[in-house]
């Protein structure tokens, strides 16, 4: 086959991957019929030409000369649609041999390794806790997490995430205690996709309420059914199912069960300037929820909230906060519960990005928590020391959160928080905690 021939066909077959680019070929003129196909394969990288600056499309080209193309196109089978990846696995294996020689692997189950991709996070963690209003009780852990991706069709995707945590301090089986690591798999779900502003998730995943997961946010573990839509401009979230790490937090009570937590909830966004976004949802109960007793006098807790982030113009500085009204009356364990509310606001300075060493953030939040506003638990470790200490106390609990951030190398981020001024009603005051981690994206 002429060479200029077996181009245009590949050309073809990656249409899509990359945009039109500049001919580099002396030989390859604008008015040759495949000069833009020419062009794009070499801005790819899938077609090069002799040292001379030539192309010679006129002459034959051999089955290994073809075979280089189809390896290189291998490389990039993840941009190439459904269509695309079968006439390339088709021309895998009619060249296998001579990609063997190009050390190419192209057995069945090799293959599809095109339809996976691989990320993960580490992180080293040293917190400062509280164990009572004064004494502490330090801790050293570590934590590693592997995301999977399984690319289905063009629309459906697989989704997974492993987890493994280790206690330092701890030794295995110390004093009849658990184990010192644990490994789970706290997301698994499929996710649909009709649109590119439109999906729909089934299984274990992550559902972010608030704006700033002072109350729930993505770290946290939701079983159901979620769909969404988000046109750039106004964004609509909805699901039901069970806030699996709230009732795993509760180790009594109504939140200590599944059916505890079974519940829907609706979100809106609105994108309403570069950098600015408000939201309000809503955190409802269904009628299998009100049999479960959660305060005496009640039967329900029903959460909403407000929220926003606004980017200040270009001074660098963001400003966020919430507020969240807990829909619950009655008396727990003796104490009285009157819809409380949780709220938080804070000001940040920069943004880390770990691509550019040395960028760096440092904020300081106000959190404001009365007792019973923290019924469903949350997710943000560096709160929750002063969050169920007000729960165990049941007292109404404020503190200031000073956090920074930087990036110290490509793909590693050093932060540090400290909690301090800690007031609670009712109860003596508990003391200052912090912590330091290294989080490591790869």
């Amino acid at each position: 086959m002429k060479k200029i021939l077996a181009i245009a066909a590949v050309a073809a077959l990656a249409a899509g991957v990359s945009a039109y680019a500049a001919n580099p070929f002396s030989d390859v003129t604008p008015d040759d019929w495949a000069y833009q196909a020419v062009s794009d394969l070499s801005d790819q990288g899938v077609v090069e030409g002799y040292p001379d600056g030539t192309f010679k499309g006129e002459r034959n080209m051999t089955r290994y000369e073809l075979a280089q193309i189809i390896a290189r196109l291998m490389a990039k089978e993840d941009q190439l649609n459904a269509e695309q990846r079968a006439t390339l696995d088709k021309l895998a294996g009619e060249y296998a041999d001579e990609l063997a020689n190009l050390g190419v692997r192209v057995g069945n189950l090799e293959k599809k390794v095109g339809n996976l991709y691989w990320s993960g996070d580490a992180r080293m963690q040293y917190q400062h806790n509280l164990d009572g209003a004064k004494d502490h009780s330090d801790t050293w852990n570590g934590r590693m997490r592997i995301n999977t991706k399984a690319q289905v069709n063009d629309n459906v995707t697989v989704n997974g995430r492993f987890v493994y945590n280790m206690d330092f301090k701890k030794s295995a089986g110390e004093d009849g205690s658990a184990e010192d690591s644990s490994v789970s798999m706290d997301r698994i779900y499929s996710e649909w996709t009709p649109t590119d502003q439109t999906y729909v998730r089934i299984g274990r995943q992550g559902v972010a309420l608030d704006q700033t997961g002072t109350f729930w946010d993505e770290d946290g573990e939701y079983d159901g059914i979620t769909t969404g839509w988000d046109n750039g401009k106004v964004g609509i979230d909805a699901g039901y199912g069970y806030l699996k790490s709230a009732y795993e937090n509760h180790a009594s009570g109504a939140y200590a069960t599944k059916n505890g937590t079974e519940s829907w909830f609706a979100k809106l966004t609105g994108h309403v300037a570069d950098g600015a976004d408000v939201s309000a949802f809503y955190l409802g109960a269904p009628k299998k929820f009100d049999s479960v007793d959660v305060l005496s006098g009640d039967k329900h807790a029903d959460v909403w909230g407000v929220g926003a982030t606004v980017g200040l113009g270009h001074s660098n500085f963001t400003l966020d906060g919430d507020y969240i009204k807990t829909q619950a009356k009655g008396n727990y364990d003796g104490a009285k519960v009157s819809n409380p509310a949780l709220w938080t606001a804070g000001l940040t300075y920069g943004a880390v990005d770990t691509d550019k060493v040395g960028s760096w953030q440092l904020g300081v939040h106000y959190v404001k928590a009365d007792f019973g506003s923290y019924l469903l638990g949350n997710s943000a470790l560096d709160l929750t020391d002063q969050l169920d200490y007000g729960w165990d106390n049941q007292a109404d609990v404020h503190f200031w959160v000073a956090r920074a951030g930087v990036a110290v190398q490509k793909n590693v981020e050093l932060d540090a928080y400290y909690n301090f001024a800690a007031k609670a009603s009712g109860a003596e005051d508990p003391d200052d905690t912090w912590g330091v981690e290294l989080n490591y994206a790869f």
